[in-house]
């Protein structure tokens, strides 16, 4: 479907993966789409600005966020997808491990939402999607890093979403299972057959379906601190 106004949408981790599979998304509705990146940007076919920016550095945020608003102006959806993982025990864990896992997946996210909270304020209008995990909701062995990262993100919506109260700004959850995604590609054989077995749908999802989910929630103005898991019904009862 496409918008009738063209909107300011910024997405992190938006060249690969899931975050590449929304801002497609996006701009095939007409949107105006700015993706951040660490390394290697998205194809510049895609038709996207890509602008390179560190989750963990304020100071490249605010930069990105100033040539996103220059290009397509100020940001009305914010999408804070960008993520790293960082699998081990606890017993083998070290504090960097755990530190710079939630860094990236928690911190990074609080840092652009309140960088795009303000320029919505003055809009009255905006809407944030976090990218969680079911990780966050079940659990998974090797990842108490990665798990009380992305559980962070549901608190942190939730507690978003009260301080925004009447103002037309939403905050919500993207919880996505187990996705054709490079992560997923790094699982073993065995490790997939497992997630596989408790997943109903019998299949992995793809980027684009979470992308729907996404696109959803920027629309939907009276959805708000709700998380949704796209995960083929892996996180029935959680």
């Amino acid at each position: 479907m496409t918008q009738a106004t063209a909107r300011s949408v910024f997405v992190t981790g938006g060249n690969r993966g899931i975050g590449l599979a929304v801002a497609r998304r996006f701009a095939a509705a007409g949107d105006r789409v700015t993706v951040t990146h660490r390394g290697d940007g998205p194809p510049p076919s895609e038709g996207l600005l890509a602008v390179r920016c560190d989750v963990t550095d304020s100071g490249q945020i605010d930069q990105a966020f100033k040539e996103a608003e220059t290009a397509h102006g100020p940001v009305s959806v914010l999408v804070a997808n960008a993520g790293a993982a960082q699998d081990r025990l606890l017993v083998r864990m070290t504090e960097e491990d755990f530190t710079s896992v939630v860094d990236t997946n928690l911190t990074g996210a609080f840092r652009v939402a309140q960088r795009a909270v303000r320029g919505m304020l003055r809009a009255g209008h905006g809407r944030i999607v976090l990218i969680s995990s079911t990780a966050a909701l079940r659990g998974a062995p090797g990842q108490t890093n990665y798990a009380a990262a992305k559980a962070g993100l549901v608190g942190f919506a939730r507690s978003l979403t009260q301080e925004l109260g009447p103002r037309d700004i939403t905050c919500n959850v993207v919880a996505p299972g187990l996705t054709e995604t490079d992560m997923s590609r790094a699982l073993t054989a065995e490790q997939r057959r497992a997630l596989l077995r408790t997943t109903p749908a019998g299949r992995l999802g793809t980027p684009e379906e979470v992308a729907e989910a996404v696109a959803f929630l920027a629309d939907a103005g009276y959805v708000r601190g709700a998380v949704i898991p796209v995960d083929g019904g892996a996180g029935l009862g959680h």
